[in-house]
């Protein structure tokens, strides 16, 4: 390794999904979730692209869903205005942010990875299945 270079460490993330009816199951991905143990990394980006929201449910109630996935980043960053959610480490907030819920915004599962930039990879991660 050369100096100046980071070491790559492992990550876990997640994808986000607007599902505006979880009766008929359809979704979009609306952002990610990452954490990095070793950087102590949890962050998430979010993209909602309501035209394509309101082509699954026209009367999806974006501001719902908006209001959601902004929940989700003040967990991430420990904003104690989420909630009881948002305290603890931040292990303990990515495990809360991907349990399984039938809910307007759904964790997909936990996928692992490896990298030198937390931050870049939620980049790349966001570009690659969001964008």
């Amino acid at each position: 390794m050369s100096a100046g270079t980071a070491p790559s460490v492992g990550f876990d993330y997640a994808l986000l999904h607007a599902v505006p009816r979880v009766d008929r199951g359809e979704r979009i991905n609306v952002g990610a979730l990452l954490y990095c143990k070793e950087a102590d990394y949890l962050a998430a980006a979010i993209h909602l692209d309501e035209a394509r929201l309101r082509a699954l449910d026209p009367e999806v109630d974006v501001a719902a869903v908006a209001g959601a996935l902004e929940a989700i980043r003040a967990i991430c960053t420990g904003d104690r205005a989420a909630g009881p959610a948002a305290g603890g480490p931040a292990r303990t907030r990515f495990g809360w942010l991907t349990a399984p819920r039938s809910a307007i915004v759904q964790p997909s599962p936990v996928h692992g990875g490896i990298t030198a930039d937390p931050a870049a990879e939620l980049d790349r991660l966001m570009r690659r299945f969001v964008r």
